[in-house]
């Protein structure tokens, strides 16, 4: 590894540091990084600081530090043989670490190609519906990318660099996922596409929902049996009983806010979590793309499938089949459709600061008593597909992906 010897203004104020806290300031090496974010000076004697754009004043986690000049100071113990930092507090995202065995690809894959769009789906009947579609060209350089258990598919949709995943279904897997695309490779934004159920009477097989804002409902709050209102809705269950309605030692739940952190911003508390405005609105503009009506040359759907915009959705680690739910999901939260993951990734991405927009194909009606189709769902996720690329090859056209 080269390490570079040149003097910078960097090496002074370290300097000036230590003498102002009286600790011997040794020959000084900086160390290059992959990231601006910081840089990793060396020091004989198992000792390093690390200079990171932060703002003066902001807290540190362990080791000594400081501010000099505008720019924060820490020191922490390292293994010089191994060049292992102990720890490293930065601000802003990085590459995988210099000892991963993927450094190299992901560092030559991201400057190569990119940026990206970030594309992500959850389970293998909406991978094979893009697949199949023709629409994804795998990059002949470096194809995919495994890393936590999962392929980063990187390639071109219409032109656009785009990086695809299945991140698996629920909401721990979705979030993961995007984390792992935004940390790991140059991602401007995440395109979700996916199936969902139906709360909504509007709504039909095959037609396609794009969500200005979604929900994440399976977090309660389990109250006590007669317990007062609270602020948020809720369910009582005793609203349910049979034949009539009454009191139930079940008592209620009440939803709660989810806590968003985020950069540059102190905790919010938020039900409704709103995808990016920006792409939402850009979205608009693919009323007209042409859905699939048709199962195969025998059966087709009765009506021709639309695309629904601004609609709200849902997302719980539940898979809903009860038609009770589905009417309280509607009537009390104005729910028009139910998943398990698109919360989680419009949560991620801004929690990055990162836009993001969601597709959903509807593919059932919660507790219509029907006899769910593997067919069904391929059609729904072949429409999510149509509108997620066509909503790609718009962010070409419009110039969105390198004015991110």
């Amino acid at each position: 590894m080269h390490v570079s010897t040149n003097r910078s203004p960097d090496m002074d104020n370290i300097k000036r540091y230590h003498v102002a806290h009286q600790i011997p300031h040794p020959p000084i090496t900086a160390l290059p990084t992959f990231s601006p974010a910081f840089t990793v000076y060396l020091f004989p004697g198992a000792s390093t600081a690390v200079r990171s754009p932060s703002a003066a004043g902001s807290s540190m986690i362990g080791g000594r530090g400081g501010v000099v000049g505008g720019w924060r100071w820490g020191l922490w113990a390292v293994d010089l043989v191994g060049l292992l930092v102990v720890a490293v507090m930065v601000e802003e995202t990085v590459e995988l670490k210099l000892s991963h065995h993927l450094h190299g690809v992901v560092e030559r894959v991201n400057e190569r190609n990119g940026p990206f769009v970030g594309l992500l789906m959850t389970y293998p009947t909406e991978e094979i519906a893009l697949q199949v579609s023709g629409f994804f060209v795998p990059s002949s350089d470096f194809p995919l990318v495994q890393l936590a258990g999962r392929r980063f598919n990187i390639g071109k949709i219409k032109g656009v660099d785009v990086i695809y995943v299945m991140s698996g279904e629920q909401t721990l897997n979705a979030g993961i996922t995007v984390q792992l695309l935004i940390d790991t490779f140059d991602v401007v934004g995440i395109v979700h596409y996916g199936i969902a159920g139906s709360t909504n009477d509007s709504l039909l097989i095959g037609d396609v929902s794009v969500p200005k804002y979604v929900a994440q409902t399976s977090s309660w709050k389990w109250k006590k049996f007669k317990s007062k209102k609270g602020a948020l809705p809720e369910l009582k269950f005793g609203d349910y009983n049979l034949p009539i309605k009454g009191e139930n030692l079940l008592a209620e739940i009440e939803f709660t806010q989810v806590q968003l952190y985020s950069t540059g911003r102190p905790m919010q508390e938020l039900f409704w979590l709103e995808t990016d405005p920006k792409w939402f609105n850009l979205a608009t503009q693919l009323q007209e793309v042409d859905l699939q009506q048709c199962l195969n040359e025998t059966y087709c759907l009765s009506e021709k499938p639309k695309v629904a915009y601004g609609l709200r959705g849902s997302s719980a680690d539940i898979f809903v089949d009860n038609a009770a739910y589905n009417e309280f999901l509607f009537k009390t939260l104005n729910i028009s459709t139910v998943d398990e993951e698109s919360a989680a990734v419009v949560m991620a991405s801004m929690s990055n600061g990162v836009p993001s927009v969601v597709f959903r194909g509807i593919s059932d009606t919660a507790g219509d008593g029907g006899t769910l189709s593997s067919s069904i769902f391929s059609l729904a996720a072949t429409n999510a597909v149509r509108v997620a690329v066509e909503f790609i090859g718009l962010l070409g056209r419009e110039g969105k992906v390198h004015d991110q």
